[in-house]
């Protein structure tokens, strides 16, 4: 089971409980026919790996320095979440709520998409696509939010305040352990996830062509706000997926620059969230 974020999608770190996240290429010690790529660690070199697997230890990363640790993947998302900011707020201060300027956010938005898919099917990551991708990415956040806030004063604080709040429980709940991240919950998610962008592609289609009034399923009022949560929702199981990579990429000793492709998975996910929370605060603060 892949992740259905593509950043993830081509990576896998364990395999031993059914679940596969990250897919890489060959790597040391990572071979058809070695024992320890077949006790589920695509990166292990410790010779002991495959025997505390069977006796129910925990992964045991390689003995090396240059390992992904939750401080990488910390400091790197922080980076690409930075650069994203600073786009916004150029874009915010620099440019004025017109159509010229809606116009230059979709632009923006292609070619973040762009380099986001570009980066996608690349074994390795490059640090040039994704502060590139976050770059764009925040140039079209920054209009989008200024044109919200011009009609829904606040909205977009409200959106990030939200962001922040369902980020913040999804990992609690994580943590805690009330949410397993298995085979089965994955194939469910997706398939929702993929049912959820299909039903979305034909009914902006509808809109495109006339047949749905208002945005159809997107417009702003009830029907909106309830696909709105379960887009959050689905940004919700995104993160879960993510997590659940990082954790085992740390655990399974990754390499270090892997930490880059961590940073655009979640970088992705946030962007997701935000943007569906902004609808959604502007479809109640519409109804009010």
């Amino acid at each position: 089971m892949r992740s259905s974020n593509p950043v993830f999608s081509r990576r896998g770190f364990s395999r031993d409980n059914g679940y596969a996240g990250f897919n890489t290429a060959p790597q040391a010690g990572y071979a058809p026919g070695n024992p320890h790529a077949q006790a589920g660690n695509p990166y292990a070199t410790n010779p002991y790996a495959q025997q505390d697997q069977q006796h129910g230890a925990p992964p045991q990363a390689p003995v090396t320095t240059d390992r992904m640790t939750m401080d990488d993947v910390v400091l790197r998302s922080a980076t690409t979440l930075g650069v994203v900011a600073v786009g916004a707020v150029l874009a915010w201060t620099l440019l004025p709520v017109s159509s010229g300027s809606f116009g230059l956010a979709i632009g923006a938005a292609l070619i973040a998409m762009v380099l986001a898919l570009v980066q996608s099917f690349k074994r390795t990551p490059s640090v040039a696509l994704i502060l590139g991708y976050a770059a764009f990415e925040g140039v079209f956040l920054g209009v989008i939010s200024e044109m919200y806030n011009s009609r829904w004063s606040g909205a977009p604080f409200q959106a990030v305040l939200g962001t922040m709040a369902v980020s913040g429980a999804t990992l609690l709940v994580y943590k805690a352990g009330w949410i397993r991240v298995t085979a089965r919950y994955a194939r469910i998610g997706l398939v929702i996830a993929m049912a959820f962008v299909a039903v979305m592609a034909v009914n902006l289609l509808l809109v495109a062509f006339g047949v749905a009034e208002d945005g159809g399923l997107r417009s702003f009022g009830p029907l909106g706000a309830i696909v709105g949560i379960i887009a959050i929702l689905l940004g919700a199981f995104f993160l879960t997926l993510d997590f659940k990579q990082i954790e085992d990429g740390i655990a399974y000793g990754a390499p270090r620059n892997e930490a880059w492709l961590a940073a655009f998975g979640l970088t992705m996910t946030l962007v997701w969230i935000y943007v569906e929370m902004l609808r959604l605060v502007a479809i109640f603060s519409s109804n009010d």
